[in-house]
């Protein structure tokens, strides 16, 4: 039986994409640490099913200014995943990549953007890698797209895609740990229904088997 909605999940299901987080965000730190040079560890990230507005307000609120990459997923999985890239983050990889120093959006010029793009695409290719060889499906990634906007904007997207299919999205959020610091760290996943349902299956957690 396929579920219909996200919120339909079982505890079950919800547990195995709970662990596809956690591998898949400790990869991202791995990757991150890699870039900019530093040792990078993730706090336990939270998985969440929540709706859009609600995921809004978990980022930050409609009107709070952030960077975001975002990436078209295809093949035998569709969707988006967006990386929400905080100030502190865009500060961090500004300072430790480029050796430039930004304290506000409004200052990232060419060199800043592509940086962050960069950083953003291999985080989130480093956790679909683990989502494909977990699952054992083929995913491919479109050309990532930078913005700074505000959040309600950003997240017009996946609503816009995929509002008509399902009120919710899965979220996942935890903490980048770097120098003592503490840097948010926000990725959505947002497969559509129809990908949902065969990812779990492909999981071996369908509801309906």
């Amino acid at each position: 039986m396929n579920i219909k909605n996200y919120n339909e999940l079982s505890s079950l299901e919800l547990d195995t994409l709970k662990e596809i987080g956690s591998i898949g965000t400790g990869n991202a730190a791995t990757s991150l640490s890699s870039l900019i040079g530093k040792p990078v560890r993730i706090q336990q990230p939270e998985v969440r099913i929540m709706g859009y507005n609600e995921a809004i307000e978990w980022i930050g609120g409609p009107e709070e200014i952030t960077a975001g990459v975002l990436v078209g997923m295809s093949n035998q999985l569709s969707g988006i995943m967006l990386s929400v890239q905080q100030l502190d983050f865009v500060k961090l990889v500004a300072e430790s990549m480029l050796n430039e120093q930004v304290e506000s959006y409004e200052q990232i010029r060419d060199m800043e953007r592509s940086a962050l793009t960069e950083v953003g695409n291999i985080m989130i290719s480093t956790f679909i890698n683990a989502l494909t060889g977990l699952a054992g499906i083929d995913i491919d990634l479109s050309v990532p797209a930078f913005t700074v906007d505000m959040q309600g904007a950003i997240m017009a997207v996946p609503m816009a895609m995929y509002g008509g299919q399902s009120d919710y999205i899965m979220t996942i959020g935890g903490d980048f740990v770097c120098n003592g610091k503490q840097i948010p760290c926000r990725l959505l996943l947002s497969p559509d229904i129809r990908s949902l349902n065969f990812l779990l299956r492909k999981l071996g957690v369908d509801s309906g088997e």
